[in-house]
């Protein structure tokens, strides 16, 4: 008797279920509509009866491999798996010498390449003559963005398709399906079931393994609670020098520009949940105190710096809460990043005009000689005005004034703008004064 794809049952005793459920056709592959509708990419190919050289970049789980295999399938080709992990140049030419074999004898092959971003840039190369002359159609699968980790060269002769991480409404199908190839519904509760779509983080055939565990396990109905102490959770997909470390240090950055407090907590958790060094965020926090808040709170700079040394104190995981409060002050403080656009405007102007000498009038005279040049002459100190301001010019006499630094009207520095405008009143009416004597 077959079951659901045709198969004997002793063919698929000691098999895995993610194997046992592994697709026939591209009809039966899930989650990934956006390249195997109608309108799709994959299915305007396969029209033509052609197939071009792809990259596919997409999670673990999401059927990388599967798709590959049937597309090989799709247009009578054959199929060629290697893993970048585990071959080696010797192990290629092997594969492109087979290839060579096959195209005289009227067979095209489809190499699959697994982990293609393992092999060095060189590796890569060697990919390219085999391309370019039709002896093989190369799929390479990703789960790193290939604009940083694949040749330019190699990947202009390649298609990019994005696989998209598994959810709730392509995972039931998968879970319909092993309930089929059972006979029974999985021993789970609504709630325990709706767990076990976020245990599964986007991973179809880890969210199929722990199907599996259930059903060889679960022998009576499994709560939530229940669940928790039968499967365990899936490690985060987080490499850190690798891109998801910079989504998501790029995501915390922009959740506390954004003031979203919630947000914040969010990506600094999942970071520090993937393994981030927490001393990564804490020196993160901190520029972002100098870069995005600034004057707009002058306090922020400090309890950024407080929880580093904290952490540093105490480490993890008790210092982790110190961070994580730096994350909450940050997120709701006032933000400004005009002390930093102030510092790179002055830092375009000095190197414009770096030869310009200051005014000789805020200058030392510590000898004779400098005196009879003038420097330090009519210099007003600030103190001996009744309102304890000058209104002297300060700029190189060949430069005129310039303003840099303009404060928001947030925070701290709605109070700077208005000592600022003050000044500039002074400054302008001692200058007025002076013009008039």
């Amino acid at each position: 008797m077959s079951d659901l794809f045709g198969e004997n049952k002793e063919v698929q005793t000691g098999r895995p279920l993610a194997d046992k459920l592994r697709p026939t056709t591209l009809d039966e592959v899930v989650g990934q509509d956006h390249l195997l509708n109608a309108e799709g990419p994959l299915r305007r190919m396969l029209k033509a009866d052609w197939l071009a050289s792809l990259i596919f970049w997409g999670p673990p789980g999401s059927g990388k491999t599967t798709i590959a295999r049937l597309l090989a399938k799709e247009i009578d080709l054959h199929f060629e798996q290697i893993s970048a992990v585990f071959s080696g140049v010797a192990d290629l030419r092997k594969v492109f010498e087979a290839a060579k074999m096959r195209k005289q004898n009227g067979k095209g092959t489809l190499l699959f390449v697994d982990e293609i971003h393992r092999f060095n840039r060189s590796q890569q190369d060697g990919f390219l003559p085999f391309v370019e002359d039709g002896t093989i159609t190369l799929v390479g699968a990703t789960t790193e963005n290939p604009s940083f980790e694949l040749n330019g060269a190699l990947l202009s002769r390649c298609q990019v398709l994005v696989l998209e991480r598994h959810n709730e409404t392509s995972l039931k199908p998968l879970l319909e399906r092993s309930e089929k190839m059972e006979g029974r519904k999985i021993p789970l509760t609504e709630e325990a079931i709706e767990f076990l779509y976020q245990l599964a983080d986007g991973d179809g055939r880890f969210f199929l393994n722990m199907v599996e565990v259930i059903f060889k396990t679960g022998v009576e109905l499994l709560s939530k609670d229940q669940l928790s102490t039968v499967i365990s959770k899936r490690a985060p997909s987080y490499d850190k020098d690798r891109e998801g470390h910079y989504n998501l240090i790029s995501a915390l950055h922009k959740s506390l520009r954004g003031s979203d407090v919630d947000a914040a907590l969010y990506w600094f958790s999942r970071m520090i949940d993937g393994g981030e060094d927490p001393l990564y965020l804490a020196r993160r926090l901190v520029r972002f105190a100098v870069e995005d808040i600034g004057m707009a709170d002058p306090q922020a700079l400090i309890q950024a710096n407080a929880a580093k040394d904290a952490y540093q104190f105490l480490g993890s995981p008790e210092g982790d809460l110190a961070i994580a409060q730096s994350v909450i002050y940050l997120a709701t403080a006032p933000k400004s990043n005009a002390a930093y656009i102030a510092t790179k405007t002055a830092l375009r102007s000095a190197k414009k005009n770096g030869s310009f000498m200051p005014p000789k009038h805020i200058l030392n005279a510590p000898t004779s000689m400098m005196k009879d040049l003038g420097y330090g002459k009519g210099y007003s100190y600030d103190h001996d005005s009744d309102d304890g301001f000058s209104g002297a010019n300060y700029f190189p006499d060949d430069m005129p004034r310039q303003e840099y630094y303009k404060p928001v009207e947030r925070g701290f520095e709605r109070d700077i703008a208005k000592r600022l405008d003050y000044w500039s009143r002074l400054r302008n009416k001692r200058s007025q004064e002076g013009n008039s004597e």
